[in-house]
């Protein structure tokens, strides 16, 4: 899947979330709430990764590493989107950047 129909998709979901936002709190959440749903889901995976690494117990610990990192993503592209930030275009940049950083 390209990289673009990833986002769209994200924020395809994240507008079903903001419906069922406003049909049970009144309103959807603030940038500053989607960013603390993201702290927390980063929670939840500094937990995967301690159960990767034998540290805790996690069920089906891969697959529960693959959706944290799946929800992690998904909060790094609505918050791009939320400050209008073209995430593809920054992860290239950023990318090249330090490519050339390291070519030094």
């Amino acid at each position: 899947m390209e990289f673009k129909t990833l986002i769209a998709r994200a924020i395809a979901i994240r507008s079903k979330y903001a419906e069922f936002e406003k049909e049970r709190y009144g309103r959807e959440w603030t940038k500053e709430e989607l960013m603390l749903g993201f702290m927390k889901d980063i929670g939840d995976l500094a937990k995967i990764v301690q159960a990767k690494e034998g540290v805790r117990r996690v069920e089906d610990v891969d697959n529960a590493l693959g959706h944290e990192l799946a929800d992690c993503l998904w909060s790094i592209i609505i918050l791009a989107d939320k400050y209008g930030i073209d995430l593809e275009a920054s992860f290239v940049k950023t990318m090249n950047e330090l490519d050339a950083h390291l070519e030094e």
